[in-house]
Formats: structure tokens, C-alpha cells, sequence
């Protein structure tokens, strides 16, 4: 490990889900090229959430920036969080992903984060986090939506 890289060096704000009150629906991120990383992680983040509600989040494949072919990243999803029963409310939840998980072979190098939320409006955010850049500060490659980086 150098000592001397900043966090901000190794790790990029790639994709965000700003934390907002969503409706019953699916927002995502934008489409990361994993070939640019050695590693995602995506967090999922609940607020508040709406009475009986359910947060489902994985992450996504396709073939370039535009989401071609888009489909499902094997075993990439998280256990649903519910406000029923045991409130999840409030939790975070956390998904790693590879180069070694995405269909390579076919030619899928491009990721992005999925949320859904059904039942009633819940707040909820996410983001996608690029780790170790193949080239230059992962800085460089944070989403536009990054404003500062001190």
C-alpha cells in the first residue's frame, strides 16, 4: 500500500442514486466500463421507508455505455429490504463486483446499479464506487455529479 495516495486517488464516485423520496418504481445509475477499475461496490442506502414498502437493488450488465443486451449480473443482488415486519429503514446494504463476475466472454464490460422500490414511496439512494484505476487518480473518473474533491 503507498502511503502516500488520498483515498480520492484509489477510489471514484462513478454512479450516483441521489438520495431523494422515490415513487414505486426502478431509478439506476449511469453505465461504469469496469475495464477503467479493478473493482465496484455499490451501496444501497434506505431512509425512511413507506408503510409495507420493498427495496430491491442489483447490479446490471451490457456491452457498452448505452445499456445493449442489458441483463442481470449473476448472484449481484441484494436480500430485499422491507418496512413490514422488521423495519429496514434507515440500513445500508453493500454489493462487490469483479471483472471475474460479468460475462466477459460475451463481451459485457459495462455495470450500473438498479433500486426498485414497490408498495409505497420510500426514501432511497445509492452509489457506484470504482476502485483502483487502471490509469491516472480515480478521481479523475468520478461522475460529473461530483462537485469537489478536497
Amino acid at each position: 500500500m503507498n502511503v502516500n495516495l488520498k483515498p480520492s486517488d484509489r477510489v471514484a464516485v462513478s454512479g450516483a442514486i441521489d438520495p431523494d423520496v422515490t415513487a414505486a418504481g426502478t431509478v439506476t445509475t449511469g453505465w461504469l466500463s469496469i475495464a477503467q477499475f479493478g473493482s465496484l461496490m455499490a451501496i444501497v442506502m434506505t431512509g425512511t421507508l413507506g408503510s409495507s414498502a420493498t427495496v430491491d437493488a442489483k447490479l446490471e450488465q451490457a456491452t457498452d455505455s448505452s445499456g445493449t443486451g442489458a441483463k442481470d449480473v449473476t448472484g449481484k443482488a441484494i436480500t430485499q429490504l422491507t418496512q413490514a415486519g422488521t423495519d429496514e429503514s434507515d440500513s445500508q446494504a453493500i454489493i462487490n463486483c469483479g471483472q471475474q463476475d460479468l460475462d466477459v466472454d460475451n463481451d459485457f464490460a459495462f455495470v450500473r446499479l438498479s433500486i426498485t422500490v414497490a408498495v409505497a414511496t420510500s426514501d432511497v439512494g445509492g452509489l457506484l464506487l470504482g476502485f483502483d484505476p487502471a490509469y491516472a487518480p480515480a478521481s479523475d473518473n468520478d461522475a460529473a455529479t461530483v462537485l469537489e474533491v478536497v
